[in-house]
């Protein structure tokens, strides 16, 4: 049984980690995202938002109830923009002194540097971050599902004990999510390179298409739509974000604009003895990263990928997927490329390696075409 935020409610689940009042502060894309998933394990989460409206919407979307005076919560969620992150943990803490607060801000040095500058006590505060999100925001976007297989970092210190801590880890346990103990620097510098500068990577790049001639655009192709997916994020959340994390961002770019210099001088000569080479060591660099890049379920496992022509008529995927499964052919990941002008998309399918021969024939049995085959 599942519910329109995406929830999933199964009969003789497994008891939560969590118990009692969960208190969320900050009904947006995440608080509510976890108010959904907790709600679904049958949790008392209370909610509260500085938004009237947006605190209402997201209790009717059932993420949880609105949050009252007499609510006594064993766990305070704060899910808030990173530029009130430390006043909302600090203000929590205070009002509910027996509560473990943790906080799921995407920069976690910032918040700590100034709570610990204003003396607050921190003994039951724990700073925790789910690598999770979507790009459009608020209650109305959240769904219970997106923390599931994703990495949850959690930021203990010596003053964190071991039940505070086991709180925090059941939390992320309890939405399906993997915790990764790390310090909040390594934390930041982690997120700067495979969070923060991707986004002004894809923004940059977007940005490129503002005034392009129309004609360009159309030969947009799935590769330049995965490269700017995220570029669709909200500026004002964004702003808070790199100004949080400012010097290891920094860091980064400034390697990126090495690197970007180096490319541009060898193709300004292509011709020139070595141009050729350093472009194609940029390539194989990228392909070596690629690899690098843990796949379905955080596993380091490869899989390939076969390209199925697929009509633009309704049924046609239900029935590639219910073909694949008459095949016993497990779809690892799917990407859809719609061709333009044309009726019909292609569906690129991962697999693992010993599944593409049965995949191939089976589906041209069917009557599918391939349109290739490729490794990932």
């Amino acid at each position: 049984m599942s519910d329109s935020s995406g929830a999933s409610v199964r009969a003789g689940a497994l008891a939560p980690r969590v118990h009692g009042t969960v208190r969320i502060v900050g009904a947006g894309l995440l608080g509510a995202s976890i108010g959904h998933a907790l709600s679904a394990l049958g949790v008392d989460v209370a909610l509260a938002d500085t938004s009237p409206a947006q605190l209402r919407l997201a209790v009717d979307y059932g993420a949880g109830r609105a949050a009252r005076d007499d609510d006594r919560p064993g766990l305070v969620i704060v899910a808030v923009p990173p530029d009130v992150t430390a006043d909302v943990i600090e203000r929590e803490l205070t009002a509910f002194p027996d509560a473990v607060v943790t906080d799921v801000a995407s920069v976690k040095l910032e918040p700590l540097r100034a709570l610990r500058a204003r003396g607050v006590d921190l003994t039951h505060y724990i700073g925790s971050h789910p690598l999770a999100g979507r790009e459009r925001g608020g209650a109305i976007s959240a769904r219970a599902d997106i923390f599931i297989g994703r990495p949850w970092v959690v930021c203990r210190d010596e003053e964190t004990s071991a039940a505070d801590l086991a709180i925090v880890e059941g939390l992320a346990l309890d939405l399906g999510a993997t915790p990764i103990e790390m310090s909040p620097e390594e934390h930041d510098r982690s997120v700067a390179l495979v969070s923060h500068v991707p986004q002004l990577v894809a923004s940059l790049l977007a940005g490129r298409f503002v005034g392009a001639p129309d004609g360009s655009l159309r030969l947009a192709g799935q590769g330049v739509r995965d490269t700017t997916r995220i570029a669709a994020s909200a500026p004002e959340l964004w702003v808070q974000i790199l100004g949080a994390n400012a010097a290891p961002v920094v860091d980064v770019l400034d390697a990126l604009a090495a690197d970007l210099s180096s490319v541009a001088d060898a193709l300004r000569a292509p011709d020139a003895p070595g141009a050729r080479r350093a472009v194609a060591d940029t390539i194989r660099r990228g392909n070596e990263g690629v690899e690098l890049l843990p796949g379905k379920h955080g596993q380091n496992r490869r899989f390939e990928n076969v390209v199925v022509m697929v009509d633009d008529t309704p049924g046609q995927l239900g029935r590639l997927f219910g073909e694949l499964g008459e095949l016993e052919v497990n779809v690892e990941d799917l990407r859809l490329e719609h061709s333009p002008g044309a009726q019909f998309g292609l569906a690129e399918i991962s697999v693992v390696p010993s599944a593409v021969r049965p995949a191939v024939e089976g589906l041209e049995a069917r009557g599918w075409k391939i349109a290739s085959t490729t490794n990932d």
